[in-house]
């Protein structure tokens, strides 16, 4: 029998410092694929409408996420999308206490999706190992606080400021824009003291971007990938997937995981999901496809009667 491996796929970029230590976890990028699981403290997230608000909710669904495979919760507090901007120590009251709760209870990757210095630095202190800014360290005193700490940072491309609209953006070729923007940021990040192995990048599918440009980013995700960082993906149940197959909120698991392993495939090393349990099944299958693991059993036609 002809064994498959990484090496009759086309060579992905060297990931920097593929094997790297988060939190408590240790991971090798170069062979797996993290999954991170949403739980939104907002009473308006696009996706969950609230549905883990309540302290005790927001705990149980980040308990429930590691229970169900996920390798690290990504807790919110402010949406992205526009709407009224929510004051820190409001954004700080919502995240911080969940940090506490779960770190307490679980040694699960914990990221802060925040892009406030002052949030990040609670939450830090309150054990969260990473800080994930969707403004791309627009303010460079957010570098400086996870400089001067052991978390990790994931640098997403946005353009617009947080909560505030972006009509009609426009790329001159989305992928290579991205992936400047990031070298950039990236740049500012390694020159406030975030040293290399705890970068990440997100090419912020949707994120001041029409659908068109998420599905190029989809299919050409190479240019971010060959920065040489951990590639972290967010396609869960995103617009441009609702477009793309006429789907509302709520039916667009299906699409979803497609779009998350397609992106794998070109080298994400990391995907944010909304519905766990299908993402961590979606996200092995694709490592197994990939060479990256191996089948948890192999019984099928292996000398054995099969009923």
């Amino acid at each position: 029998m002809t064994e498959f491996s990484l090496h009759d796929l086309p060579p992905l970029p060297k990931i920097v410092h593929a094997t790297r230590r988060i939190g408590a976890r240790q991971f090798d990028f170069s062979r797996e694929v993290a999954v991170m699981a949403v739980v939104n403290r907002t009473p308006d997230s696009f996706y969950d409408r609230g549905r883990t608000f309540v302290l005790d909710s927001a705990v149980k669904g980040c308990l429930d996420a590691e229970r169900s495979g996920a390798d690290w919760v990504d807790i919110g507090g402010a949406p992205f999308a526009p709407g009224p901007e929510i004051p820190a120590e409001e954004e700080a009251k919502r995240v911080v206490p969940v940090v506490e709760a779960v770190r307490a209870a679980s040694d699960v990757v914990i990221s802060v999706d925040t892009f406030r210095p002052e949030v990040a630095h609670r939450s830090i202190l309150a054990g969260a190992d990473v800080i994930n800014d969707t403004t791309g360290l627009a303010d460079p005193e957010l570098a400086r606080v996870v400089a001067d700490s052991d978390a990790s940072v994931v640098i997403t491309h946005s353009l617009a400021a947080p909560r505030t609209p972006y009509a009609s953006p426009q790329y001159a070729d989305v992928s290579r824009d991205v992936a400047g923007f990031l070298e950039r940021r990236v740049e500012r990040a390694l020159g406030a003291g975030i040293p290399a192995e705890r970068i990440i990048v997100d090419p912020g599918h949707d994120l001041n971007k029409n659908t068109l440009h998420s599905l190029e980013l989809s299919r050409r995700l190479g240019p971010i990938v060959e920065l040489g960082y951990p590639t972290l993906v967010a396609v869960s149940n995103k617009d441009f997937i609702g477009e793309s197959i006429d789907a509302e909120r709520g039916e667009r698991i299906e699409g979803s995981l497609v779009a998350a392993a397609l992106c794998i495939a070109q080298g994400a090393r990391i995907v944010r999901m909304h519905n766990v349990r299908e993402s961590v099944a979606a996200v092995r299958m694709t490592e197994s496809i990939l060479g990256m693991r191996q089948p948890a059993h192999l019984r099928h036609n292996m000398g054995e009667r099969n009923d």
